[in-house]
């Protein structure tokens, strides 16, 4: 339900995060201003925010800003000690760990109570590694839908892996997802066993990155020259016709 007090409610932003330690100039300069303005911050883990956030030398120091994690799980009485400071007045930015705040993070409640309450909400721009893969593939960017990450045991994924490629070839459509990082091998493993040759098949790691991998192929020629050891190494992988 809408706010229903004299003081005019904060803003939620959502301020993006480098995608890796290495990257914070992929984060605009705009954003960094917004951030650098802000006293009070809902984030995924306080450690790698408060480590983001001295890498920008931030005008305050860090112990006068006001940190909170969000809960896995919070209950109702949770959700409105998180949203306190904007029915207060004051602005508030939401940190994820990496990319963009509320794709495939879970950032993306705060957004939901923030409208529930008549928050006003301010996306800033930044790297999604999403948006950022399906750019660097040359695959469908018309067309295209992202699964989070796939079954973990491999008959579970290997039928998830078909499903995605019937989906492409159907819907002439880009499919992605995203796995742990000490699961790559598993995955890329899987899928050139899986899929069929004539399928495109696209890596994008470490995005923004100076250790930078983009690749796509059909199926068929990934099978001649296997990708290098992207071993816990952050990646997004498409499925393409």
């Amino acid at each position: 339900m809408p706010l229903n007090n004299t003081t005019p409610p904060g803003a939620l932003y959502l301020i993006p995060a480098p995608l890796g330690e290495s990257g914070l100039d992929s984060i605009p300069a705009a954003a960094i201003a917004v951030l650098h303005r802000l006293e009070y911050f809902i984030v995924e883990r306080a450690k790698t925010a408060r480590h983001y956030i001295k890498a920008t030398h931030p005008p305050r120091a860090l112990q006068e800003l006001h940190i909170v994690e969000l809960a896995q799980n919070s209950a109702t009485e949770d959700w409105e000690a998180l949203l306190a400071p904007l029915r207060a007045g004051h602005d508030v930015g939401l940190l994820s760990e990496a990319g963009c705040p509320g794709i495939a993070d879970p950032g993306a409640e705060v957004v939901k109570r923030a409208h529930l309450h008549g928050i006003q909400v301010v996306p800033l721009a930044g790297p999604s590694s999403i948006v950022l893969a399906l750019m660097a593939s040359g695959m469908n960017g018309q067309s295209f839908c992202f699964h989070g990450y796939l079954s973990a045991k491999r008959p579970e994924l290997e039928r998830d892996l078909k499903r995605l490629e019937q989906s492409a070839l159907r819907l002439h459509q880009t499919q992605l997802f995203i796995e742990a990082p000490y699961r790559n091998g598993q995955v890329i493993e899987t899928a050139l066993k899986t899929l069929s040759a004539g399928t495109l098949f696209g890596i994008a790691c470490d995005l923004t990155l100076p250790e930078q991998y983009v690749r796509r192929l059909p199926v068929s020629e990934w099978r001649e020259t296997p990708p290098p050891d992207l071993h816990k190494r952050p990646a997004v992988f498409l499925i393409g016709s």
